[in-house]
Protein backbone atom coordinates (compact mmCIF):
# COMPACT_ATOMS: atom_id res chain seq x y z
CA UNK A 1 0.00 0.00 0.00
CA UNK A 2 1.41 3.35 -1.08
CA UNK A 3 1.53 5.58 1.99
CA UNK A 4 1.14 8.89 0.14
CA UNK A 5 -1.06 9.51 -2.90
CA UNK A 6 -1.05 12.87 -4.68
CA UNK A 7 -3.74 14.12 -7.04
CA UNK A 8 -5.10 17.30 -8.57
CA UNK A 9 -2.43 18.21 -11.07
CA UNK A 10 -3.15 19.25 -14.63
CA UNK A 11 -2.65 21.79 -17.38
CA UNK A 12 -3.59 25.38 -16.65
CA UNK A 13 -2.91 28.76 -18.19
CA UNK A 14 -0.75 31.30 -16.44
CA UNK A 15 -2.75 33.13 -13.81
CA UNK A 16 -4.96 30.12 -13.18
CA UNK A 17 -5.40 27.94 -10.11
CA UNK A 18 -5.11 24.32 -9.10
CA UNK A 19 -5.67 22.45 -5.85
CA UNK A 20 -3.45 19.50 -5.08
CA UNK A 21 -4.30 16.81 -2.55
CA UNK A 22 -2.12 14.28 -0.76
CA UNK A 23 -3.83 11.46 1.06
CA UNK A 24 -1.76 9.68 3.70
CA UNK A 25 -2.42 6.14 4.79
CA UNK A 26 -1.12 4.31 7.80
CA UNK A 27 -0.76 5.37 11.39
CA UNK A 28 2.79 6.56 10.81
CA UNK A 29 1.55 9.76 9.21
CA UNK A 30 -1.49 10.47 11.32
CA UNK A 31 0.44 12.89 13.53
CA UNK A 32 3.26 13.88 11.20
CA UNK A 33 4.13 17.17 9.62
CA UNK A 34 3.59 17.07 5.88
CA UNK A 35 5.03 19.04 3.05
CA UNK A 36 5.06 19.62 -0.68
CA UNK A 37 8.11 19.54 -2.90
CA UNK A 38 8.42 19.93 -6.65
CA UNK A 39 10.85 18.91 -9.34
CA UNK A 40 11.08 20.52 -12.75
CA UNK A 41 12.89 18.81 -15.65
CA UNK A 42 16.63 19.06 -15.24
CA UNK A 43 16.36 20.60 -11.79
CA UNK A 44 16.71 19.31 -8.28
CA UNK A 45 13.70 18.65 -6.09
CA UNK A 46 12.86 21.78 -4.11
CA UNK A 47 10.77 22.65 -1.08
CA UNK A 48 7.41 24.32 -1.67
CA UNK A 49 5.43 24.33 1.58
CA UNK A 50 5.00 22.40 4.84
CA UNK A 51 2.50 22.23 7.66
CA UNK A 52 2.67 20.75 11.13
CA UNK A 53 0.22 18.13 12.39
CA UNK A 54 -1.81 20.77 14.24
CA UNK A 55 -1.55 23.34 11.48
CA UNK A 56 0.04 25.75 13.91
CA UNK A 57 3.34 25.84 12.05
CA UNK A 58 3.47 26.56 8.32
CA UNK A 59 6.33 27.43 6.03
CA UNK A 60 6.52 28.44 2.36
CA UNK A 61 9.29 28.83 -0.16
CA UNK A 62 9.81 32.47 -1.07
CA UNK A 63 8.87 31.74 -4.67
CA UNK A 64 5.30 30.74 -3.73
CA UNK A 65 4.53 33.02 -0.77
CA UNK A 66 1.31 34.92 -1.27
CA UNK A 67 0.19 32.60 -4.09
CA UNK A 68 0.09 29.12 -2.54
CA UNK A 69 -1.73 28.00 0.60
CA UNK A 70 -1.12 24.72 2.40
CA UNK A 71 -3.75 23.20 4.67
CA UNK A 72 -4.68 19.83 6.08
CA UNK A 73 -7.68 17.81 7.15
CA UNK A 74 -6.52 15.79 10.12
CA UNK A 75 -9.56 13.54 10.14
CA UNK A 76 -9.05 12.66 6.49
CA UNK A 77 -5.25 12.45 6.81
CA UNK A 78 -5.02 14.70 3.79
CA UNK A 79 -2.93 17.75 3.02
CA UNK A 80 -3.86 20.26 0.34
CA UNK A 81 -1.95 22.81 -1.70
CA UNK A 82 -4.07 25.60 -3.15
CA UNK A 83 -2.09 27.19 -5.94
CA UNK A 84 -3.25 30.54 -7.28
CA UNK A 85 -1.78 32.96 -9.81
CA UNK A 86 0.22 30.14 -11.34
CA UNK A 87 3.28 30.96 -13.42
CA UNK A 88 5.05 28.92 -16.12
CA UNK A 89 7.97 28.50 -13.70
CA UNK A 90 5.64 26.57 -11.38
CA UNK A 91 5.60 23.76 -13.94
CA UNK A 92 6.92 20.63 -12.24
CA UNK A 93 5.98 17.29 -10.76
CA UNK A 94 4.67 17.96 -7.27
CA UNK A 95 5.30 15.45 -4.49
CA UNK A 96 4.22 15.31 -0.88
CA UNK A 97 6.46 14.14 1.91
CA UNK A 98 5.82 13.34 5.53
CA UNK A 99 7.56 12.63 8.79
CA UNK A 100 10.09 15.41 9.21
CA UNK A 101 9.47 18.71 10.99
CA UNK A 102 8.32 21.84 9.21
CA UNK A 103 11.63 23.50 9.97
CA UNK A 104 13.60 20.60 8.51
CA UNK A 105 11.52 20.40 5.34
CA UNK A 106 11.75 24.16 4.85
CA UNK A 107 15.53 23.71 4.60
CA UNK A 108 14.94 21.41 1.66
CA UNK A 109 15.44 18.16 3.52
CA UNK A 110 13.13 15.20 3.05
CA UNK A 111 12.87 11.54 3.87
CA UNK A 112 12.10 8.55 1.70
CA UNK A 113 8.30 8.63 2.08
CA UNK A 114 7.14 9.90 -1.30
CA UNK A 115 4.00 9.51 -3.33
CA UNK A 116 4.03 9.03 -7.10
CA UNK A 117 3.76 12.76 -7.74
CA UNK A 118 1.30 14.79 -9.77
CA UNK A 119 2.21 16.81 -12.85
CA UNK A 120 1.45 20.53 -12.92
CA UNK A 121 1.92 22.29 -16.24
CA UNK A 122 1.39 26.04 -16.56
CA UNK A 123 1.25 27.42 -20.08
CA UNK A 124 2.16 31.00 -20.90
Amino acid sequence: QVPLVESGGGLVQAGGSLRLSCAASGRSFSSAAMGWFRQAPGKEREFVAAISWSGGSISYADSVKGRFTISRDIGASTVYLQMNTLKPEDTAVYYCNAGLSVATMSKGEYNDYWGQGTQVTVSS
